[in-house]
């Protein structure tokens, strides 16, 4: 019986894990929305020219374009934010008709962090990529 219990307080646990992790990258999620929603009104308001997108193949097969237009948040391209304020990773595994024809990439929940979890110094928050985009751009009060 004293299995059965410990079993069960054990799973309680993990659900409850979860749950807390669940709820931390939910508000992530939300915090990074709200800042590209407040970077979008600005970058329209400043006149920060948008570009098309491209999505890069996995190993550096290709590029494919997408209808979306946007900024490029990382040097790199491997991520960005398309001008109604959603944000994209910008690679994917590309096949021949992928590269003629382009893609339709679909918006993801943007992180905080970009690049988390990569190589050391391939990570750059997004407060910081956003700023790199349009110095300034943030009212001082903002934090």
């Amino acid at each position: 019986m004293r299995d059965e219990e410990w079993s069960r307080q054990r799973a309680e646990a993990v659900r409850l894990q979860g749950e807390r992790l669940q709820a931390r990258q939910d508000a992530e999620h939300t915090r990074a929305e709200a800042l590209l929603r407040e970077f979008v009104a600005v970058a329209r308001d400043s006149e920060l020219p948008a570009e098309p997108l491209q999505v890069q193949g996995y190993g550096g097969r290709g590029t494919a374009r997408t209808p979306l237009r946007g900024w490029y948040l990382r040097v790199d391209r491997t991520s960005g934010i398309s001008t109604d304020g959603d944000f994209y990773v910008l690679t994917a595994p590309l096949g021949l008709l992928d590269r003629v024809r382009g893609v339709r990439p679909e918006p993801r929940r943007p992180p905080l962090l970009l690049g988390a979890g990569g190589k050391d110094g391939d990570s750059i928050s997004l407060a910081d990529a956003l700023e790199r985009l349009l110095p300034g751009w943030r009212a001082p009060s903002a934090g």
